[in-house]
């Protein structure tokens, strides 16, 4: 997953965690409900650290294919 995508998810779970309609956040981000959820399952709770580990994570693991 790209690291703007990843970034992008978790900034709409904080919304929705200070209290934002979740339908609001939904339609606005184009995405269904369900999607919504599973996000929220997979990435909850995670905060700027957790979004810099996985960001180089993710680099480390593109650049041993080459």
């Amino acid at each position: 997953m790209r690291r703007e995508l990843f970034e992008r998810i978790v900034e709409l779970l904080k919304q929705a965690e200070l209290g934002l309609p979740v339908a609001d956040l939904i339609s606005k981000a184009g995405i269904s409900e369900q999607a919504f959820y599973l996000w929220k399952t997979q990435y909850g709770g995670s905060g700027s650290d957790q979004v810099r580990e996985f960001t180089q994570r993710k680099m480390r693991g593109s650049r041993s294919f080459w």
